[in-house]
């Protein structure tokens, strides 16, 4: 994947980011910027987790070129005013209720930003037609699925979790709106990402305050997973090099209708045990984690594992971080963001 052809390619271009102040598409922004970009941002902010750091993420994004609405994605009319204020050549849509658990307990967050919100995203584009839309799926679409790695051609039907629920439904939305509208679509299933400015809620976050500061952390089914963490800088990689490449007419899958829509699998393709994971953050903290041990949780699942080779046949995607790499980048990013220092 040659990084500088593609993102010359772009320069000058002008891109509709959704969730520009979430920890992936700060990322995406960022590097969109670097190459000459014209970047809006759009973000509501809300307070699922810590807004200062959200903000904080926007402070670094503000520079030329770099304009910035704060703004619901479920606000549909407000959303057809920026784009035809902005006219982007592209649509990078990453904003979405986030968390497997959380759906659990407040699930019309969910209906509204990732089906509704969703939805808003796909009538824009087709009032203002956009040579690509780049959409956020995830891993969690394959559910309860056993067959190890998961690859594209597998069926996900059966989610586990309302939040694996409505990115299978922005999947199946977006082949629709393809199909009827000819609007270039393509899907991503992220696989556990992770790194500098990451999300608070997520396990790798929370095992590197608990341990610094010397508290438990909660270990699910006793340590008995694995994932396939992913550092954000390889993603951000793949999605900068799709932008450019929007997907042809062509049959998805058996029994699917030709359309200019895509999904693929974006992971690190090599699983890691919890218990190494911990380890390795241990290491990099430079303290011992305390362990509390419990069941499996509600919607989580055992394993993920991305088989990424029709991302890396697409445009040269090869995951280049180790997870000693990426998580050490995190760590030295956290204990400076929050001013601490290393045990």
């Amino acid at each position: 994947m040659n990084a500088g052809i593609q993102s010359a390619a772009l320069r000058g271009r002008r891109i509709l980011v959704t969730g520009a102040a979430g920890f992936i598409c700060f990322h995406v922004a960022r590097r969109l910027l670097d190459t000459g970009v014209q970047v809006l941002g759009i973000d509501n902010l809300n307070d699922y987790y810590d807004v200062s750091l959200k903000q904080a993420r926007l402070d670094r994004l503000a520079r030329s070129g770099f304009a910035f609405a704060r703004l619901d994605i479920a606000d549909s009319a407000g959303l057809m005013r920026e784009m035809a204020a902005f006219k982007p050549d592209a649509v990078i849509h990453l904003a979405a209720q986030a968390g497997v658990r959380y759906s659990l307990t407040n699930p019309q967050a969910y209906a509204s930003a990732n089906l509704t919100g969703f939805l808003n995203v796909l009538e824009a584009c087709r009032e203002h037609p956009v040579e690509h839309l780049i959409y956020a799926s995830s891993s969690s679409v394959y559910g309860a699925n056993t067959k190890l790695p998961f690859s594209e051609a597998d069926k996900a039907d059966h989610p586990v979790s309302l939040y694996g629920a409505t990115k299978r439904a922005n999947e199946l939305m977006a082949h629709a709106y393809s199909h009827l509208f000819a609007i270039p679509a393509t899907g991503l299933r992220f696989f556990t990402v992770y790194g500098p400015w990451g999300r608070p809620d997520m396990a790798y976050f929370s095992f590197t305050r608990k341990i610094a500061a010397g508290e438990p952390i909660d270990v699910f089914n006793e340590g008995r997973m694995e994932r396939d963490f992913t550092y954000v800088d390889d993603v951000v990689d793949a999605i900068v090099a799709l932008v450019g490449r929007p997907p042809q007419p062509a049959r998805d899958a058996p029994g699917t209708t030709p359309a200019p829509h895509h999904v693929y699998n974006i992971g690190n393709h090599t699983p890691v045990p919890l218990e190494r994971f911990i380890a390795v953050i241990e290491n990099a903290v430079g303290r011992r984690a305390i362990k509390r041990m419990l069941p499996m949780q509600p919607g989580d699942v055992h394993a993920t594992y991305a088989d990424v080779d029709d991302l890396a046949a697409a445009v040269g995607f090869a995951p280049r971080t180790s997870i000693e790499n990426g998580i050490n980048a995190f760590v030295d990013w956290y204990m400076d963001y929050y001013q601490l220092q290393h045990a």
